[in-house]
């Protein structure tokens, strides 16, 4: 073990909690031994490791409470905890009853090639260990969005949850420990960024999730591995909202899509575009919308949003409201962090007169930051849109499907909304990719979730005579 990190309580602002790092040794040596339990896991026939993996579900059911406190205490909400937890038992039935299919109708044997004694078969091979490094916004559900379909494939999976958010580590061990077939191949550790930088040589796939900044570090560590990573970065997902549109549903709309979870989430709405025509009631209602949003605080079961859950974020987020206002911006309504009871907590801020350059439109604010450009023409809107080193997602909002569809064709970003926003948070079944500094790598929605972890290998069988060295000489082909 190395020194113990000290974990803060997001509503009190105190260090309650105190998390164990393996050392680089320990860590190389638990990897070890999951190599070599993963054989036995991957030579259960898929539908075996289905039904664990629902035992594991039905486990999870049981540690319920337990896990929903950890989670609590790690992010400061209550409701999006409960949904987290129970989440999971059906992200793991749907793998269970889907991957098997998935798997068959990827594989392939005696396909007749070009060459008429020559057939093959597809195999698809797991990679032996799967590395996560999850982050800190959804600790539980993002440590198993690519643990579980890797588990699927037949893959040992060694997740290092942030440091930040820890707490739900040790319920979840406890929750695991009642399935002993899992005990072996899929592990939790505690740790920090020094923890996840060992992590990256002693596997063979890497999945990350978290900040471009972090990212990169984690895809040239991979690329000196020479092992393949998955990155799903950061975003600054823009909402159009065309001049057909209901003013008044589109800014709840982006307000809900902005807000959630205190807008600390990769697809949260980041960039308001609205249509000249109808800014002024889209506005007026998006400002007394947000002014009404109530902060969760004192009670953690009462109100809309709550505190931030890295305090370091919410300074991030407050020097980018200052820097827009010294540059012009205004202020609607909220704008500034309050500190209650020891947590950082900011009311959801509209601001307008806003420009291309400000941080606030240009860098990840990851909070409750709504600022809206006004717009002329559908290009203007377009282009505004496009204008980005990100692309996550966006969303258009408009009167009709079609003229929303329309419009969102030409974002680019991997997933558009139409008249909504924020739907990735809720749709996985559709593959897509990360546009930009959004991320790199195979998806981890659709069938790619689960066919990323699988390596493919051709068996190739020669059911004639093999060709003699003399058809490849020079007089062999006359």
């Amino acid at each position: 073990m190395t020194a113990e990190i000290a974990v803060i309580n997001p509503r009190t602002g105190q260090a309650d909690y105190a998390i164990s790092p393996l050392s680089p040794d320990d860590l190389a040596e638990l990897a070890t031994r999951m190599r070599a339990a993963q054989s036995v896991w991957t030579a259960r026939p898929i539908e075996q490791r289905g039904a664990i993996l629902k035992q594991l579900g039905a486990s999870i059911a049981r540690h319920r409470g337990a896990l929903i406190d950890a989670l609590t205490a790690d992010t400061g909400r209550a409701g999006i905890s409960r949904t987290e937890v129970d989440s999971i038992p059906a992200m793991l039935n749907r793998w269970a009853d889907n991957a098997p299919d998935l798997v068959n109708r990827h594989s392939t044997r005696g396909f007749q090639t070009g060459h008429p004694t020559i057939e093959t078969d597809l195999r698809l091979v797991p990679y032996q260990l799967v590395g996560v490094i999850s982050p800190w916004n959804f600790p539980l559900i993002l440590a198993l969005i690519d643990a579980i379909p890797a588990l699927m494939a037949g893959c040992a999976v060694l997740v290092k949850p942030s440091e930040v958010t820890p707490r739900f580590i040790r319920p979840f061990m406890a929750a695991l420990a009642d399935v002993p077939e899992l005990a072996d191949v899929l592990t939790l550790v505690e740790g920090d960024g020094a923890t996840g930088a060992a992590l990256v040589p002693l596997v063979d796939y890497i999945a990350f999730t978290g900040s471009v900044a972090t990212g990169r570090k984690v895809g040239e560590a991979a690329a000196r591995a020479f092992i393949p990573a998955s990155l799903e970065l950061g975003g600054k997902d823009p909402f159009i909202v065309l001049a057909s549109a209901d003013p008044e549903a589109a800014a709840r709309t982006a307000l809900r899509a902005s807000v959630v979870n205190t807008g600390q989430a990769c697809q949260s709405i980041e960039r308001i575009y609205v249509a000249r025509e109808i800014a002024e009631p889209f506005i007026a209602t998006l400002v007394r919308e947000a002014a009404a949003v109530q902060l969760n605080y004192p009670d953690i079961n009462r109100g809309d949003i709550g505190p931030f859950i890295f305090a370091r974020q919410a300074e991030i987020v407050q020097a980018h409201i200052d820097q827009a206002v010294a540059a012009g911006a205004q202020v609607m309504t909220g704008g500034q962090v309050e500190t209650l009871g020891g947590g950082k907590y900011l009311r959801p801020t509209v601001l307008i007169e806003v420009t291309p350059d400000m941080a606030v439109m240009a860098q990840e604010s990851f909070g409750p930051v709504l600022p809206v450009t006004v717009f002329g023409s559908v290009d203007e809107a377009v282009a505004l849109a496009n204008d980005s080193e990100f692309g996550l997602s966006g969303a258009v909002f408009a009167g009709s499907l079609e003229e929303a569809e329309a419009v969102g064709r030409r974002l680019n970003v991997g997933g558009v909304s139409l008249n909504d926003g924020s739907l990735t948070a809720i749709v996985w079944e559709t593959e897509k990719s990360s546009f930009g500094l959004s991320g790199m790598g195979p998806s981890r929605m659709g069938d790619s979730g689960l066919l990323r972890f699988f390596r493919r290998q051709a068996i190739i069988r020669q059911r004639g005579t093999p060709l003699p060295l003399a058809a490849y000489g020079e007089g062999g082909t006359a």
